[in-house]
């Protein structure tokens, strides 16, 4: 059975309002969320937000309909970038977060982003029109290196303009990245905000995705997000050793008198 995921929940300073989002997602039927807490450099000069322990947050955790375990709920950092600066490779603060994503707001960043940035989620900007296209020599590189493109619906439902950009911006990267790598999440503030799987796999179709594909866009590709994030933590995830090879003289006599 797929385990359904929304990695992209927004978080606020009501405890109350977070509780009931996740509450609402794990009656839906999602395994996983993530609580974003979204950093904009250029918007406010202040430190990178800290975020709050789940336990702390949630005393008990609401289990997850259909299942007889626990919602599961991370951690993520979305930084907002218009200008080189606004990320920093291996910054100390990005790592207390589960998951770490970027919202590139010009082409050259976007480059920057699917090219070199050590990020597991690049998300794409639904409530405007982008001021460049999708050029498929990036996102390929994008692709290649493991990262995943977020479309988010939730700015789709509260206003008919987002619709409108949220699905003229989602066809202009299906053209590019053919469906791969892409998954579908809420950025939901509120509870009525939230979608079932399958409704937001049905979504998919009309963003350009497949029906193979929308469901993986809520399923097995965000469980690869996962993977990638662990990797990313991990320094490549394996350290491999290898004994050296003995060229001291007592190995050459060995070979020798063999």
């Amino acid at each position: 059975m797929a385990e359904f995921m929304d990695l992209n929940v927004s978080t606020c300073e009501d405890q109350s309002r977070v509780l009931d989002l996740i509450s609402t997602a794990a009656q839906l039927g999602f395994s996983t969320v993530a609580l974003n807490y979204e950093f904009e450099p250029s918007a406010n000069h202040r430190a990178v937000p800290s975020p709050t322990p789940t336990n702390q947050l949630i005393p008990q955790l609401p289990l997850v309909q259909g299942r007889s375990r626990p919602i599961r709920v991370l951690n993520r950092l979305t930084i907002v970038t218009s200008d080189p600066g606004h990320f920093r490779p291996n910054a100390p603060e990005y790592r207390c977060y589960d998951l770490l994503a970027v919202r590139p707001t010009t082409e050259k960043l976007f480059h920057a982003a699917c090219m070199m940035y050590d990020v597991d989620i690049i998300s794409v900007s639904v409530t405007e029109k982008l001021p460049f296209f999708f050029k498929r020599a990036p996102v390929n590189g994008a692709t290649d290196r493991g990262v995943v493109f977020e479309l988010s619906y939730a700015a789709a439902i509260r206003d008919a303009t987002r619709r409108r950009y949220t699905i003229s911006n989602a066809v202009s990267l299906m053209e590019s990245c053919r469906g791969r790598n892409v998954i579908l999440s809420s950025a939901a503030e509120k509870p009525l905000e939230l979608r079932g799987p399958y409704d937001v796999a049905n979504l998919g179709l009309l963003f350009g995705l497949s029906d193979g594909d929308a469901k993986e866009a809520v399923s097995s590709s965000c469980r690869s997000v996962l993977l990638h994030a662990e990797t990313r933590k991990t320094a490549s995830g394996v350290v491999h050793t290898v004994k050296s090879p003995d060229t001291g003289p007592a190995a050459k006599r060995r070979h020798l008198m063999e």
